[in-house]
C-alpha cells in the first residue's frame, strides 16, 4: 500500500545511518510554517549564548516572538536566504544552519555542521483552513521546512502522474507551506519515477522530471527511486544543495507588448539542479579529487540540458575545491571560464555572476586584453573571457609561476586544438622569467632548449586541467578531453543525451515533421561547337547558374510564402516564425528581393529580415546592399529584438543566426544550403527550443537529402565515441613525403629554427631562406605543385593537433612544423581558374521543384561513431574534361525528365484532353465534394496515359514515374479547378 512505500522512507531516513528523526504531525505550526521545538532545540545546542541574549528581552514569549518574527522574514526574503545569511532578532544573531568548511582544518566549524537537525514528518497536515489536508512527507531542516513529498506506489493503481495532478489539482500554492520561495522543492515520486518543482502554481506548475534516464534502471535491491531518499537526501547532500546549488535566478527576456514593443521582462526562478547536473558537477568532483591536477573532463550535453548552470555550479565548485579536508591550499588557484564566441556569452556571463555569493569572486572579461592580463596576474577566483583575447596577451604574461588553473571550455570544438589552445596554454605556462633563467645559470638561447619549451606547451600541461562541454564532439575534442575506454574507444566523461533530452521534453524534435524537395531543370547549348570543360568545376557553375536565375528564386519563394502561410503563421497561437538558411550573401539578397515583391504582390501581413555581414554587389546590376540597408531598421535596433515584432515573421540568413541563435518562436526552417555533420545538427538546432503551444517544428528542405540528414544527426543522438586513436607515427611518413620533392633541406630547417626560437633574432632573416624555397617549388609542374602543397598543409594541421597529444622527444618535426607554417604562408596563392564563360553558353529550358520526401526522419538508440583525423596523402585528383554538349546532358539526367519537343506537344494533347472529357465536367457542380473530384480527374489522367502504352511507350514510362505522375496530378487538377471557380 501507498503507507508502506512511505514507511520504507522514512524508516529509511531515520537509521543510524541516515540520521533523520521522525516528527510528531502535531508539533508542526501551520501558523508560522515550522516546527518550533526543532528549531529552538537546534540554537540552544548551537548558538547558546545568542539565544540568552533574546530570552533576556522576551522572557516565557521567546519562542512565538521569534518563530513569527522568522516566518515573516522568510515571507519577505525566502528560506534559501534564511538559510545561507542567518537572521538577526533584537541584536542575537541565528545562523539557521551550518554548512560544511571547504577544509577539514576547523574542527569547532566541524562540530558545529554536525548539530543540523533533520527531520521526516508523514501525513503533514499543513492547511489552515482544512485541518484534514496532509501531505505524504515533509522534510525539515533545523525546523524549517525544505522539502515536500507525494508519494504514489504503482502496486495500487497509482503512479507519479497522479502524485503531479495532486500537487496541481489539490494543493493550494496560497497555502503557506506551499508559498513560492518558502519549501525548497516539491517531489512527486512513485517507485519508478521522480519528478520536482521549485514553484506551485495550479494548472501552470511545471514538474521537471528528477531521473537516472527517461526511463530509471531496474533496481535489484528495491525501488528503481530508491536514489532519491538513498543518495539525494542525505543530510550532507541536502546541505551541500543548500549552501553552493539552489539558486534564486532572475531571468530577462525579450518579448513584444502590444503598445509597447519589444521590453525586457524579469521574472525569478528559484532554480534546483536536474539529476544530470548534479550527477555531473559532483562526479567530475571526486574524479579530480582522486585524479589531482592536469586531466581532461569531455562533457557531452545536449541542447536543453541547462548547461550554463552546469558550467556556473562546476566553476564555483573547482574554486573551493580541496583534494583532502587536510589540505591547507585549495586546488586550483584560477578557475577560467573560456567561450569560443568571439562576443563573450551573454547568457553564460550572467549566470556564473548571479550564482556568485561573496561579492568580486566572478571578474568577466568584457572590456579588452589587459582586463584578462590584470585577473590572471591577481589571482581571480572566476575569470570569463573569449578565446581569443589570450594569443593578444600570452606573450606577456610573466607572473604566473607556480599557479594552478582550472579552464572550463564552453562548447568546445576544433578552436581549441589549434593556435589558439597554444596561446592559452603559454598565458598560463610555468615559465622562468629573466632574472631567474640568470640565477639558475641558463644560457641565454639553446636552440633545443627553446623547441623543447614549444613542444611542452603545445601538449598537456601538469598545471591545468581542462572541462570541456559540448553537445556535438567531433573526433578531435574526444581525443583532446575525451577518455578512453576498456574497449579502446575515446567517450565523453559525462553524458545527457539529445535523446534523453527530447524525450524528457526540454527541446523539440527537429526530424518529426521534415520535408524534402529537389529541384529539376532542362538546359540546352545556345552557342555553336563543342568546347571542353573540367567537368566538375562547370557542373557546379552551371547548376549555381540555375539557382540564381529569378525563376528559381520565384518558385521557392511562392513556395515558402504558401507553406508558411497555411502551416507557420498561425502555429505557436499565432507567433509562429520561420527562418531560411541559404547558399551565399547573393542568395541572401535576392531572395529578400524575391520576398518583398511576392509579399507585396499578394498583399501578405509580413515582413522580412536579412541577416549577412559585409556588402554584397549583385554581378549583374552592379548594385551594392548591406544589411542594414535592406532591413531599413531603427538606429541601435537589432534584428533578434525586432523578430520578435507580429509584422516581422521571416528571417533570411546566410551563415548568422545558424549557432547561437535562440528564438523559441521559431517554428519552421527552410533550408537552401548544402548541410553535413555538425553543421546540420547545429542549423537545425534553431527550431528546438521550447514555447508554451508550440508543437514539434517544420522543415522544408530544397537540397539535402534526408538520408544525409539522419546520419549527422544519429551521430549526436545518443553518446558520441570515436573509434580508435589516431597515429602519431604518421608525421614521419609526411615528412619522409615532403622530402623527396626537394624543395627544402635539412639544412635550410635548422638554419630557420636557429633564427625563429631565438628572440634576439631579427625576423628578416627569415626571409632568404623561404625566398630559396619558393624558387624551388617554383619549378615543379602543376600537378607537383599542388601535391606538395597538400602535403605540407596536411603536416601542419596533424602536427598541430597531434602535438596537444604526445609530447615529442623530436625537436626535428617541431623545426619542421614552424617551417612549414611560414613556407605555407610564402608560397604563391592557388589561381582557381574557373570556366565562367560556360554560362554564356547555355539556356534554362524548364525548371520545376517537387515534393521527394514527407514525414518524419528515425533515428535510432544507437551511439555514434566518428573517426580519427587524417594525414592525408597529399595526391591531388586528376581533372576530369568533357565537351559542353555531355555535361549539359549529365545535368539534364541528374537534374531533368530529358523531355523531347515532341513530347511537349504530346503532353499539351493530353491537357486538351481533360479540358474536353465529358464525364469530369459533369463531376464538376457544387454537390461534389473537391476529394471526389479529384479522385474522379486522376483516374481519367490516367485513362488518357494508358492510351500511350502502344503508340508512345517512352512518353509512358516518363509519365508513369511515380514522383512525376504526382506532380502532374497535383498541378493540372490545382489549375483545373481553379479555373472553374471552384
Amino acid at each position: 500500500k501507498e503507507k508502506d512505500f512511505e514507511k520504507h522512507i522514512v524508516d529509511y531516513l531515520c537509521s543510524p545511518a541516515s540520521g533523520y528523526k521522525e516528527g510528531n504531525p502535531e508539533a508542526y505550526d501551520r501558523s508560522h510554517c515550522l516546527i518550533p521545538e526543532e528549531l529552538i532545540a537546534f540554537l540552544k545546542d548551537s548558538q547558546p549564548t545568542e539565544y540568552n541574549k533574546l530570552e533576556t528581552q522576551y522572557g516565557s514569549a521567546t519562542v512565538e516572538k521569534f518563530c513569527y518574527n522568522l516566518s515573516a522574514e522568510i515571507s519577505r526574503f525566502g528560506t534559501l536566504h534564511v538559510l545561507r545569511k542567518g537572521f538577526t532578532d533584537r541584536g542575537a544573531k541565528f545562523k539557521l544552519a551550518y554548512f560544511k568548511p571547504a577544509s577539514g582544518m576547523n574542527p569547532e566549524h566541524e562540530a558545529l555542521y554536525g548539530k543540523n537537525r533533520f527531520t521526516v514528518v508523514r501525513q503533514l497536515k499543513y492547511s489552515k483552513k482544512d485541518e484534514n489536508k496532509a501531505l505524504d512527507l515533509g522534510i525539515f531542516l533545523n525546523g524549517i521546512p525544505i522539502i515536500t513529498l507525494e508519494l504514489k506506489n504503482s502496486l495500487t493503481g497509482q503512479y507519479v502522474e497522479d502524485a503531479i495532478k495532486q500537487y496541481k489539482k489539490d494543493r493550494d500554492p496560497r497555502e503557506l507551506l506551499f508559498q513560492f520561495r518558502r519549501c525548497l522543492v516539491h517531489f512527486a515520486l512513485s517507485n519508478e519515477k521522480a519528478f520536482m518543482t521549485t514553484k506551485l502554481e495550479g494548472d501552470k506548475t511545471t514538474f521537471l522530471p528528477f531521473n537516472l534516464d527517461t526511463e530509471n534502471p531496474v533496481n535489484p535491491n528495491g525501488h528503481q527511486t530508491a536514489y532519491i531518499w538513498e543518495d539525494i537526501f542525505t543530510k550532507d547532500n541536502l546541505l551541500d544543495l543548500i549552501q553552493n546549488y539552489l539558486h534564486l535566478q532572475k531571468i530577462t527576456e525579450k518579448i513584444f507588448i502590444e503598445g509597447k514593443g519589444v521590453v525586457e521582462q524579469t521574472k525569478e526562478v528559484l532554480i534546483f539542479p536536474r539529476y544530470h547536473q548534479l550527477d555531473c558537477v559532483k562526479h567530475v568532483l571526486n574524479k579530480v579529487k582522486e585524479e589531482g591536477i592536469g586531466h581532461s573532463y569531455l562533457v557531452q550535453h545536449s541542447a536543453g540540458s541547462g548547461k550554463s548552470n552546469s558550467i556556473a555550479w562546476l566553476s564555483h565548485k573547482l574554486a573551493s575545491l580541496y583534494r583532502s579536508e587536510s589540505d591547507k591550499d585549495r586546488l586550483f588557484d584560477s578557475i577560467i571560464v573560456v567561450t569560443d564566441r568571439k562576443i563573450l556569452d551573454q547568457q553564460l556571463q550572467n549566470t556564473i555572476k548571479q550564482f556568485e555569493q561573496t561579492d568580486g569572486v566572478v571578474r568577466p572579461i568584457d572590456e579588452n586584453s589587459k582586463q584578462l592580463k590584470d585577473s590572471l596576474e591577481k589571482g581571480k577566483d572566476i575569470i570569463i573571457s573569449t578565446l581569443q583575447k589570450f594569443s593578444v596577451i600570452y606573450q606577456s604574461m610573466t607572473e604566473l609561476k607556480g599557479r594552478k588553473f582550472a579552464v572550463i571550455i564552453d562548447e568546445a570544438h576544433s578552436s581549441q586544438s589549434g593556435e589558439s589552445s597554444k596561446h592559452l596554454k603559454e598565458t598560463l605556462s610555468l615559465n622562468l622569467d629573466e632574472a631567474e633563467k640568470e640565477e639558475a645559470g641558463v644560457d641565454d638561447f639553446d636552440l633545443d632548449d627553446e623547441i623543447e619549451k614549444e613542444i611542452t606547451l603545445r601538449g598537456k600541461q601538469p598545471h591545468i586541467s581542462y572541462f570541456a562541454f559540448t553537445a556535438t564532439p567531433k573526433n578531435k575534442t574526444l581525443e583532446l578531453f575525451g577518455r578512453q575506454n576498456p574497449d579502446g574507444k575515446f567517450v565523453a566523461f559525462h553524458t545527457y543525451t539529445m535523446r534523453q533530452a527530447i524525450e524528457e521534453g526540454f527541446i523539440k524534435d527537429v526530424l518529426t515533421n521534415y520535408t524534402t524537395f529537389k529541384r529539376y531543370f532542362k538546359l540546352i547549348k545556345s552557342v555553336e561547337g563543342d568546347q571542353q570543360y573540367e567537368k566538375k568545376k562547370a557542373i557546379m557553375l552551371l547548376t549555381s547558374y540555375v539557382d540564381l536565375k529569378p525563376h528559381a528564386f520565384d518558385h521557392k519563394t511562392r513556395i515558402i510564402l504558401d507553406h508558411f502561410m497555411k502551416s507557420t503563421f498561425t502555429a505557436i497561437q499565432g507567433k509562429g516564425r520561420g527562418m531560411l538558411v541559404t547558399k551565399s550573401r547573393l542568395h541572401a539578397v535576392r531572395f529578400q528581393l524575391a520576398f518583398n515583391k511576392i509579399m507585396k504582390e499578394l498583399g501578405l501581413p509580413l515582413k522580412s529580415l536579412v541577416a549577412f555581414s559585409g556588402t554584397v554587389i549583385d554581378p549583374d546590376t552592379g548594385i551594392s546592399y548591406t544589411e542594414n540597408g535592406m532591413n531599413q531598421l531603427p538606429p541601435k535596433v537589432s534584428i533578434q529584438d525586432v523578430f520578435k515584432t507580429p509584422e516581422y515573421r521571416i528571417l533570411i540568413a546566410a551563415n548568422k543566426f545558424q549557432t547561437g541563435f535562440d528564438e523559441p518562436y521559431l517554428f519552421t526552417m527552410y533550408v537552401d544550403k548544402k548541410l553535413g555533420g555538425v553543421n546540420a545538427v547545429q542549423t537545425l538546432s534553431r527550431l528546438n527550443r521550447i514555447a508554451r503551444g508550440k508543437t514539434e517544428p517544420l522543415v522544408l528542405d530544397f537540397v539535402n537529402e534526408w538520408e544525409d540528414i539522419q546520419e549527422a544527426f544519429q551521430d549526436y543522438y545518443q553518446i558520441t565515441y570515436l573509434d580508435e586513436a589516431t597515429e602519431p607515427n604518421k608525421l614521419y611518413t609526411l615528412r619522409t613525403q615532403l622530402e623527396q620533392f626537394e624543395v627544402f633541406t635539412p639544412q635550410q630547417i635548422r638554419d630557420f629554427a636557429t633564427i625563429f626560437f631565438n628572440a634576439k633574432e631579427p625576423a628578416e632573416k627569415l626571409q632568404p631562406i623561404l625566398d630559396q624555397c619558393v624558387k624551388t617549388f617554383e619549378k615543379l609542374d602543376k600537378d607537383r605543385k599542388e601535391e606538395f602543397r597538400s602535403l605540407l598543409q596536411n603536416y601542419i594541421r596533424f602536427y598541430g593537433f597531434i602535438s596537444q597529444l604526445v609530447t615529442f622527444t623530436d625537436p626535428e618535426l617541431e623545426q619542421l612544423y614552424v617551417f612549414a607554417k611560414n613556407l605555407n604562408k610564402k608560397l604563391p596563392k592557388r589561381e582557381l581558374k574557373l570556366p565562367y564563360e560556360i554560362k554564356d553558353s547555355v539556356d534554362l529550358d524548364s525548371f520545376r521543384i517537387q515534393k521527394t520526401f514527407e514525414g518524419v526522419i528515425p533515428l535510432t538508440r544507437e551511439d555514434g561513431k566518428v573517426h580519427p583525423i587524417g594525414s592525408g596523402t597529399g595526391k591531388v585528383a586528376e581533372e576530369e574534361y568533357d565537351y559542353l554538349s555531355n555535361i549539359v546532358k549529365v545535368l539534364n539526367e541528374a537534374y531533368g525528365t530529358n523531355l523531347t519537343e515532341e513530347d511537349r506537344v504530346d503532353i499539351q494533347g493530353i491537357k486538351e484532353k481533360i479540358e474536353a472529357h465529358d464525364a469530369l465536367r459533369s463531376a464538376m457542380n457544387s454537390d461534389n465534394t473537391r476529394e471526389n473530384i479529384r479522385y474522379k480527374f486522376e483516374n481519367v489522367l490516367d485513362e488518357i496515359l494508358l492510351d500511350f502504352v502502344n503508340t508512345k511507350l517512352d512518353l509512358y514510362k516518363k509519365l508513369s514515374d511515380a514522383q512525376i505522375n504526382a506532380f502532374l496530378k497535383q498541378k493540372w487538377f490545382d489549375e483545373y479547378y481553379r479555373q472553374r471557380g471552384m
